[in-house]
């Protein structure tokens, strides 16, 4: 029987992270794929089988899928919110993965398939208010998600479940609250609120210039987690038997934009003046993780402080720029 294992959206960032574990812990038969060209993988190992290869496309899913014991599909045209408030037509084409990787998944005779969703799921009307106590998987109905991106995560949700239903493909399915981390964009445009606070306030103490601009009021609140805990929960819910539906997958730590820029800025030793673009993009105003279930199912939570977490992200980041 193939113990092979695809992992879709490999050169992403945590997609790169999932190949790292699973080479330390000995799979060797890993095939990757992702649509960037291998220069601009944000990990690269040349030991697996590695395929520059657009996913929208059918047949090249079939071609990736063929042979395999298990598929994880990280791959998915997104980034953070400036990204997908300003591409949601892009973001929504990301269901032609899910889809033809499913399909092809089925065909090849494929045990397990992991799909990685989102926070952006959620009831927006759930998400109003700052102080939001965290939220829980039936929250995301009635259904009004993230307009574009939220939309095809959800949509790509149910044509797991209902493969698992109709064809008896084991589907797992995880909606990641904000991961960050090491080794993952920190400019361009793509990348979410930790990278882009940390590049900044990098910027700000390399160049003199005492300033920071923040995207809204920086009362809007959030979870980060950090992408070994992301990658330990991927472990954890593919593998379980009882999490036959979506789970969260993500901190309980809520802080505002303002307290992450507190934080960064008490890692750097610095102090920067505050200019606030209140009509940038922001996002819902408060989102966090309830993680009863994942506590109930699986005993376990991510549990990496924000703190440590923002320390060895700063720190990476930091040598990125520094060795520009």
């Amino acid at each position: 029987m193939s113990n092979k294992i695809l992992v879709a959206g490999a050169g992403g960032f945590i997609g790169g992270h999932l190949v790292a574990e699973l080479l330390k812990r000995g799979h060797k038969d890993i095939r990757a794929v992702d649509i960037k060209p291998f220069d601009e993988w944000y990990q690269h190992f040349p030991q697996v089988e590695n395929l520059q290869f657009d996913l929208q496309l059918k047949d090249v899913c079939e071609q990736s899928a063929k042979g395999v014991a298990e598929v994880y599909n990280l791959a998915a045209d997104m980034g953070g919110m400036g990204f997908i408030e300003l591409n949601r037509g892009l973001c929504m084409l990301s269901v032609l993965i899910n889809t033809h990787l499913l399909m092809a998944a089925r065909d090849a005779g494929a045990k397990r398939f992991f799909y990685s969703s989102s926070a952006c799921v959620y009831n927006a009307e759930k998400q109003t208010d700052p102080g939001v106590t965290g939220l829980r998987e039936e929250d995301a109905y009635p259904a009004m998600p993230e307009d574009g991106y939220g939309w095809e995560k959800l949509f790509s949700e149910r044509m797991c479940r209902h493969f698992m239903e109709d064809f008896g493909l084991t589907t797992r399915v995880a909606r990641f609250h904000n991961v960050y981390g090491p080794n993952g964009t920190y400019d361009g445009g793509r990348e979410k609120a930790p990278a882009a606070i940390c590049r900044k306030v990098i910027t700000a103490k390399l160049t003199g210039k005492h300033e920071i601009e923040i995207w809204g009021t920086g009362e809007q609140t959030r979870s980060f987690m950090y992408i070994d805990d992301c990658i330990t929960g991927i472990d954890k819910i593919f593998r379980s038997e009882n999490v036959t539906f979506p789970i969260n997958l993500g901190s309980a730590e809520k802080v505002s934009i303002n307290q992450l820029v507190d934080m960064v800025e008490d890692i750097a030793g610095i102090k920067l003046k505050r200019h606030y673009k209140l009509d940038a993009p922001k996002g819902v105003n408060g989102r966090n993780s309830d993680n009863t279930l994942i506590k109930k199912t699986l005993h376990w939570e991510p549990d990496t402080s924000l703190r440590a977490g923002m320390e060895k992200t700063y720190a990476w980041i930091y040598d990125q720029i520094k060795g520009k």
